[in-house]
């Protein structure tokens, strides 16, 4: 990750698709609240069925321990996986677990920084995995180094109009189908890049639009939004 001048938690990462991601990283305090709001989550949920498992004495006593083992491991990874990279007490907070490259989390990342908790709890108190956060930049515990990972946070893009607000612009010349997609796709994808990277690929397409910077943004969006048949 480079970091963005002026903004020490921000990072500029390249993601898969080739396009800039500007990431906030989040730093010890946000994720240990996080953290803490599972724990009290995950105890209620351990009492609650517990409670009820156990008018089945020793059969039950037995499906609670069980039970108990399942959400203590499995928590962390059923939600980042399945729920965007945010557990419940992460998602309260607007934070999101994702990959370095700011890639959502797969099965393999998740498990890896999950199951490297054990060694993040040694010796005791978590006292290994916060040397680890306030020894890195990006505030990685141990199991974040292993799996490639970072905790971020999430702010909605309120720099343009989602694609269903913008105003819809008639395409000034035809375009063939490809070039129609090809527009579609900039303006379904271009919310998840820097503002930067969305001028920077909106300036080559002038000729079409006649305009520069955010305001050539807008003008594809908008084209993008008559394409799919507003009006």
């Amino acid at each position: 990750m480079s970091e963005v001048s002026g903004l020490d938690t921000w990072r500029l990462v390249e993601a898969p698709e080739g396009v800039e991601l500007a990431l906030r990283v989040a730093g010890p305090l946000p994720r240990a609240s996080a953290w803490a709001l599972d724990f009290m989550m995950r105890g209620f949920v351990h009492g609650t069925v517990a409670s009820a498992l156990q008018l089945f004495g020793q059969v039950g006593l037995a499906m609670a321990v069980i039970f108990a083992f399942l959400v203590e491991w499995g928590w962390s990874i059923g939600f980042e996986v399945f729920n965007s990279g945010a557990t419940p007490g992460k998602k309260l907070l607007g934070l999101q677990v994702v990959q370095d490259d700011g890639a959502p989390v797969g099965w393999t990342q998740s498990a890896l920084r999950n199951l490297m908790r054990i060694a993040d709890m040694l010796p005791i108190g978590y006292v290994f995995g916060m040397i680890s956060c306030f020894t890195d930049s990006d505030f990685k515990r141990l199991g974040d180094r292993v799996a490639g990972t970072v905790v971020v946070h999430v702010y909605p893009d309120t720099k343009l109009p989602p694609l269903g607000q913008a105003e819809p612009f008639p395409l000034p010349v035809p375009l063939t189908l490809e070039e129609q997609a090809a527009l579609v796709d900039f303006a379904v994808r271009a919310p998840r890049w820097t503002s930067g990277r969305r001028i920077e690929v909106a300036d080559q397409a002038e000729p079409l639009t006649g305009l520069k910077g955010a305001d050539g943004v807008r003008r594809l969006f908008g084209m993008a939004n008559w394409i799919q048949g507003a009006r």
